[in-house]
């Protein structure tokens, strides 16, 4: 029984309650100001934002957004935590009772739909960042620097219900969610920099009716593989114990990514531990019906629904249609690039495969791309026409990314365009045919893969511009008179 706990940094150019910055990677503690700190006569202003953002990836969600909600105070002590509580939602919170579809596919395995259970969202302010000396953790370390930076930015905490069985299906889950937040522009997801943050909490239990056996937290994963890698060990962990007899201990874990394994942190607090409270300082929030409306209408369609769209409307397969809705953008451009009268398929070969492989190459990302989806829809559509080939799109491709220049023009530039009648190519064949008259009898003696030979010589000779169709129709017809 898997559940997550996934906190998304919202981005925001200011923090939840005051106007510090919220740029990453800065010098320590430069973006602080009395508030985040927790200054006696300091008083938090919710950021406006914070609450669009948050309500946005609600309905995104499909969860039923509150017309009333409240901020309390989670009491705990810790250094990275300026005030000693972190401003948080406990029993009132923003939106509860959710849900969102993933496509889990794995191979050698049929393909399903999981859908799976959102508890609730609420908004938070995040903490600030422990940097210890000599280690990665506290253990070990000589001394630890306190910086307060991330101090005090906005979070949206999105709690699964228990529904979620395997590693797969929470890398998944996971991974969905960074599509979702990243559609909205609610949040980069960038999980290396923490914008994305998920917590695990796993148990097992003998069969769907058994009693609920005691969750285990699990934390420091900064990877969709590590969520899936962690879930799948602590399962077989958990399973041995009691299967030896043991007993497991609600507690929190550590995700060791060097030894692959997870490792006892600490025992776990209990909500009642927190001493929960109403914050005097900030006032309840309402949410309108009205207000809601206008924020739904403003949703950009979702990753699932383009998903569906791309299968069965534009033909695609399940993992084409899967790759080019993973990010926002591409999506936009595939679009726009078969609204241009590109054929769907084709346009989405050369986006999935020599696009992205030239960004990947030139470690840019699809937001970067110069291409306009006009200028690729024009290319393929020369490809279809028979004016230039497969081959010769390959070689003017980054040209065409670099310069976004019409591949029309760059064609007539360069003198690349298809030779496409029989009166040029037959001269040459004639002058490949008399120059190896040994490989001309061996074909007519049945080696007939030598086709392939002479196709090669003859696409060398015209540069890559001959039809490779006419070339092959008229080789054949050549070799067999």
């Amino acid at each position: 029984m898997i559940g997550l706990e996934t906190h998304v940094q919202l981005n925001t150019k200011s923090k939840i309650f005051t106007s510090a910055s919220t740029a990453f990677g800065d010098a320590p503690n430069t973006h602080i100001d009395p508030v985040v700190c927790g200054l006696p006569g300091t008083l938090p202003v919710l950021n406006e934002t914070v609450l669009e953002y948050a309500v946005k990836t609600s309905l995104a969600l499909n969860l039923n957004v509150a017309e009333y909600c409240k901020f309390d105070r989670k009491q705990y002590f810790y250094p990275d935590l300026p005030k000693n509580y972190q401003i948080s939602q406990f029993d009132e919170p923003l939106a509860e009772n959710g849900w969102l579809e993933v496509e889990i596919i794995e191979k050698d395995k049929e393909p399903y739909i999981k859908k799976i259970g959102i508890e609730r969202l609420h908004m938070e302010e995040d903490a600030g960042k422990l940097v210890h000396s000599g280690s990665d953790r506290l253990a070990g370390s000589k001394y630890s620097l306190v910086d307060y930076n991330r101090a005090g930015i906005a979070l949206c905490e999105i709690v699964s219900k228990p529904d979620i069985r395997s590693g797969k299906e929470a890398s998944e889950y996971a991974s969905e969610i960074r599509r979702t937040v990243r559609y909205l522009g609610v949040s980069d997801g960038n999980m290396q920099e923490g914008s994305l943050r998920c917590d695990v909490n796993i148990s097992v239990r003998k069969g769907p009716n058994a009693p609920f056996g005691t969750k285990v937290e699990i934390k420091n994963m900064n990877s969709f593989s590590a969520i899936q890698k962690a879930c799948d060990y602590e399962i077989a962990r958990q399973i041995e114990v009691y299967e030896n007899g043991g007993k497991i201990f609600q507690e929190t874990r550590l995700w060791d990514e060097s030894k692959q394994l997870t490792k006892s942190m600490r025992l776990k607090e209990g909500s009642s531990d927190y001493r929960y409270f109403p914050d005097p300082d900030l006032g309840p929030i309402e949410i309108t019906k009205a207000q809601q409306e206008i924020w739904f209408k403003e949703l950009p369609e979702l990753p699932s629904k383009k998903r569906n769209k791309y299968v069965s409307q534009f033909g695609l397969s399940a993992y084409d249609a899967r790759v080019i809705s993973d990010e926002i953008s591409m999506a936009n451009f595939f679009e726009e690039t078969v609204a241009n009268g590109a054929e769907a398929k084709l346009a989405s070969n050369w986006v999935t495969s020599d696009i992205v492989g030239y960004l990947k190459s030139n470690k840019l990302s699809f937001s970067e791309l110069k291409l306009s989806p006009e200028n690729l829809a024009e290319m393929i559509s020369m490809i279809s026409k028979n004016i230039i080939s497969g081959k010769i799109a390959k070689e003017i491709l980054p040209e065409l990314i670099q310069k976004n220049i019409s591949p029309k023009k760059l064609v007539e530039e360069k003198g690349l365009a298809m030779i496409s009648d029989s009166s040029s190519i037959l001269p040459i064949i004639d002058e490949l045919l008399n120059e190896h008259p040994n490989e001309v009898q061996a074909f007519k003696n049945g080696k007939t893969k030598l086709l392939g030979f002479f196709v090669g010589q003859l696409m060398k000779r015209t540069k890559g511009k001959a039809d490779p169709k006419l070339a092959n129709k008229l080789l054949m017809e050549k070799l067999n008179n």
